[in-house]
């Protein structure tokens, strides 16, 4: 017993070390190395992989635990991550995050595999609506052909709100270089007013001023104005949360840089076991953490109105 359970402190934290280091991006071989030239320990590519398999039963269980029934917003963007198959290509990880009732944010669920389409979030939205999300009041993403119409299927009582940031991305490169400050400058009249007729006001000065210049680019912010101005049915107090999808942007951008030194990963179960690792701090980080605006008051009983109106008690 003497020599046995120092031994068996030691290996259970040198098995959690491998687990963290592989979470922060190093390979199973650079990991493999980095303990042989601490500890003398060799340790193979393939012993690091089946530690870190280990990660793999606790992925199962949090893909099935049940999720609350009601969500203020939920947020859904791909991230593509390079996986090796029989040839080495990118791949779409599904996201789907969450803004409660009391304002916290999380990560629902990640989906791995295949090219980003709309019947993909349309299976990744009926998950969700199987483990518990039945009533949502607010959908944000970007303007991937088919996912409004996806996300309408499971949730059709939600307002659906197109990213500001990507639709002003995608025009931006369409204008010539002369006219480039004055036309965002333009555009940010319209989804910086105070209400939502002024903001349709500052549209058609807009269309006035550029309509003739850029008629394609102007009539695709007027087929879209209903979805990218939804926000302003919401409270103000909340508009920066949720006039465009940058909450779960910067959520990829962490996990991309966790990747990033990974080049590749060698299967969808690798793919998994960094992402989970990765998500599981973020929803620790911010589960005490009540996003700005929605600890208000006025905020929180404007909410629940909505919800009482869309989904009564019957």
């Amino acid at each position: 017993t003497q020599v046995f359970e120092p031994y068996q402190r030691r290996d259970g934290w040198l098995e959690e070390a491998v687990i963290q280091m592989y979470k922060s991006g190093m390979g199973t071989r650079d990991v493999a190395r980095f303990i042989e030239s601490m500890f003398g320990s060799q340790y193979s590519p393939t012993t690091i992989s089946n530690i870190t398999a280990t990660v793999l039963e606790d992925i199962q269980n949090w893909q099935v635990q049940p999720l609350k029934k009601r969500y203020a917003v939920i947020y859904l963007d791909g991230l593509y991550v390079k996986l090796k198959r029989s040839t080495v290509s990118g791949e779409v990880v599904y996201f789907a995050m969450g803004i409660d009732e009391e304002g916290h944010r999380q990560i629902l669920g990640f989906y791995v595999g295949g090219q980003e389409s709309a019947n993909g979030w349309r299976d990744v939205l009926k998950d969700l609506y199987k483990r518990g999300v039945q009533e949502v009041l607010l959908g944000v993403f970007d303007g991937l052909p088919g996912l409004d119409t996806a996300f309408r299927e499971t949730y059709p009582k939600a307002d659906v709100q197109h990213c500001i940031v990507h639709k002003v991305r995608a025009t931006f490169p369409k204008i010539r270089v002369q006219h480039k400050t004055d036309f965002i400058t333009d555009l940010k009249t319209i989804y910086n007013a105070m209400d939502h007729d002024l903001a349709m006001a500052a549209f058609d000065t807009l269309k006035a001023k550029w309509g003739k210049l850029y008629p394609k680019e102007i009539r695709s912010w007027e087929d879209q104005l209903t979805t990218l101005l939804a926000f302003y049915k919401y409270p103000a107090l909340i508009k920066d949360a949720i006039y465009t999808s940058n909450p779960i942007e910067r959520m990829n951008k962490e996990i991309r840089k966790r990747l990033k030194p990974m080049n590749s990963l060698t299967n969808m179960d690798a793919a998994e076991k960094v992402i989970y690792l990765e998500t599981v701090a973020y929803n620790d980080r911010f589960a005490d953490r009540t996003i700005k605006g929605f600890s208000e008051a006025s905020v929180k009983q404007h909410l629940t109105k909505m919800f009482e109106e869309r989904y009564p008690i019957t």
